[in-house]
Parts: structure tokens; sequence; C-alpha cells
């Protein structure tokens, strides 16, 4: 995660777990009709094996130990957040290469079903390691905002189709398990075919700025975005 900016650890479920889970998202895409959906916690995430895996001992230990090795002290909270996001109809290519920073320094990412055919697999691309942890809350945020808007995004999009930025790709396999600096890493999610679907689980773990005010309030108004986002079938863009 240093050197490179993400590291994998291959097969990381077993055939049973993926089949378990990817049968669970097939169950819940009919329910939504084709159209995007997430899950922040609640019961559809905490009844299943990813609920498992964010309460094992050795997972956290795991996140806990890797915080800990880039910024030199214990997190604010223990709590990781997790989040089962599933792309598919015109949500794929509507909502890709949104670029963005992570709230979290530590980000694991469990791809539960991705599109193995066709040209759009709605992969990871990702510039690593591209900033440090900031010391002042609003400096952060002024950096996301700066960076984390429908203009920006678009001005990246079309440097990267010229080749003026070239982005590291994650080729996301289902069942890897997937960790990277979250908070220091710009990310995105490559377009994805309408006819396939994508669906992720993430876990985020230590905000180095949490217990301050603005933290707090960027998260309620992210969590309100998120549930209108999920009612209306759209993905939020934060």
């Amino acid at each position: 995660m240093w050197t490179k900016g993400s590291s994998c650890i291959a097969n990381f479920l077993t055939d049973e777990q993926l089949l378990s889970l990817q049968e669970s998202v097939r169950f819940d895409a009919e329910k939504h009709r084709g159209q995007y959906f997430a899950h922040h916690g609640g019961v559809e995430i905490e009844s299943s094996i990813l609920g498992a895996l964010g309460a094992a001992p050795e997972f956290r230990a795991l996140l806990e130990f890797i915080y800990q090795a880039e910024i030199r002290k214990t997190a604010y909270s223990d709590e990781i957040l997790k989040v089962l996001r599933c792309v598919q109809g015109d949500s794929g290519r509507r909502e890709s290469n949104c670029f963005h920073y992570d709230a979290s320094l530590v980000t694991v990412l469990l791809p539960i079903e991705i599109p193995q055919n066709g040209v759009d697999s709605g992969d990871l691309i990702m510039f690593p390691n591209l900033r440090r942890v900031r010391s002042n809350v609003l400096f952060n945020v002024i950096e996301k905002a700066l960076l984390q808007n429908p203009v920006s995004r678009k001005m990246i999009s079309t440097a990267i189709r010229h080749g003026l930025l070239r982005p590291e790709k994650l080729q996301l396999i289902p069942g890897n398990l997937y960790l990277f600096w979250g908070y220091r890493t710009l990310h995105a999610n490559e377009p994805c075919d309408p006819a396939s679907r994508r669906a992720t689980a993430i876990f985020h773990y230590g905000d180095p700025h949490a217990g301050s005010v603005a933290t707090r309030l960027i998260l309620k108004l992210n969590q309100r975005r998120a549930r209108r986002a999920t009612a209306l079938g759209t993905q939020p863009t934060a």
C-alpha cells in the first residue's frame, strides 16, 4: 500500500461465501427493478457474511494495525462503516468517473459481482497516495470540494481520455479483497455495461478528522444524500 498504493488478498472468500453474497445481491436487485441501490449498514449487511467479517476480531485488528502504521496513533473510533453498493442499468454509465477522496484513511473493497464480458467492467481507477493526511479539517473540506464537483470530474475524465493523466487501474475480481488508502487516493470506478451488474462491499476505517463538528455535519449530510439516492435509484456522487 505504501509503494503501489493498494494491496490485494486473492481468493479471500470461499466459493460458497461468494455465491451466498451474489444470491443476496440478485434478490435485492430484483426488488429494486434494475436500478441503483445501496445499504449503509443495517440488517441487510449485518445479517450477511459482510456483517460477520466486519465483526471478526482478526479483521478489525488488521485495519487497526494498518491505520496505526500510517498515522502513528490509534483511530478516534474503532467503528467500521460498511456499505453495499449495486450499480445496474443506466446508472452504470451515468455515475462513473466520480473521482473522490474517502473520509476514512483505510478503505477495503470486496467485489461481489463484476462484469466479466464486454468492454465496460466498472474497474477501479485511482491516483494512489496523491496527498498526505491533512492536519486541518477545514483544509481537507476545501480540498475535497475543489475536486469533488462535476466540473473537476469532467476535466479529470477528459484528461484521462486524451492520455494526459494516467491513473492506475485495479481489475476487480469477485472474491478478492483490495485495500488502499481511501483518504489519500483520488479514485473512481470506470463505466459499467448497462446490461450487467456491479456489486461491491466497502469497509471504511479510521477517519483522521473524526470528532470534529465539520466531520459530523458532513457525515450526516452524506448519509441523508445516500438514503435519498437509494430511494430515487441513483448513485450519490460524493
